[in-house]
């Protein structure tokens, strides 16, 4: 497809009631069209089964919609481990919401049959002062990386980010919480121990009290580690 036949694709499956949801959803996304992210999956597979190259190439980065048909093509596309990692690295400056962020992490399938080497590639995102790198990393660590192996890694990874900005605080607690609700003995000591951000730790709190599966007591417990802090 050329630009013009993706924009009216785009355009056939845009719902307004739609747009102005999302458009309340993500404040400061401008060009939002309002298609939905099945519709926008479906076009995204579409574009990388033929010329895939050719096709990523056509898509702008002047809607909210085709930087989110460029991250889903990353995850789709057949193609050798290293042409994807320089494919994510040249998208991961385009993300500036939580929804292009999450979305395209979540079709990262990829990585689940090569941890060692995307967890090296996430090292200068750890690192990063940027709200989104940093978000990025740590969306990429609950979606991966949260398993009895990863573990001790992940939540050392976690601890490394140090997140300034609000969606990157709110990552790094999804995850620490994530973390904590499959493996509590574990994840209990860096949390008793302060050893997060307080505002990272206070979101961490909020999310495990949230969970569902937690006892009564522990939720209670939490509470009480949650009032200690301060918040």
């Amino acid at each position: 497809m050329d630009r013009t036949q993706i924009q009216m694709e785009l355009k056939k499956h845009a719902d307004e009631k739609y747009r102005k949801f999302s458009a309340g959803l993500l404040p400061g996304v401008n060009a939002i069209l309002g298609v939905r992210l099945p519709e926008l999956r479906k076009i995204a597979r579409q574009l990388a089964k033929t010329d895939w190259r050719e096709n990523l190439r056509q898509l702008s980065d002047d809607t909210f919609e085709e930087i989110m048909l460029q991250g889903m093509m990353i995850g789709y596309v057949k193609c050798p481990t290293e042409e994807r990692l320089e494919l994510i690295r040249g998208f991961v400056p385009k993300i500036d919401n939580w929804s292009v962020c999450d979305s395209f992490c979540t079709g990262l399938k990829f990585i689940k049959s090569e941890q060692e080497p995307v967890f090296q590639f996430l090292q200068p995102y750890l690192a990063s002062e940027k709200e989104f790198e940093q978000r990025f990393a740590a969306v990429i660590l609950l979606d991966y990386y949260i398993d009895e192996t990863w573990l001790p890694r992940t939540i050392d990874a976690l601890e490394q980010i140090d997140a300034k900005a609000y969606y990157a605080k709110m990552a790094v607690a999804w995850a620490m919480a994530e973390c904590y609700l499959h493996f509590p003995e574990e994840v209990m000591p860096v949390l008793r121990q302060n050893r997060l951000d307080p505002e990272v730790q206070q979101k961490t709190l909020q999310k495990i009290i949230e969970s569902r599966t937690i006892s009564p007591e522990t939720r209670e417990e939490i509470r009480a580690m949650k009032s200690l802090s301060g918040f």
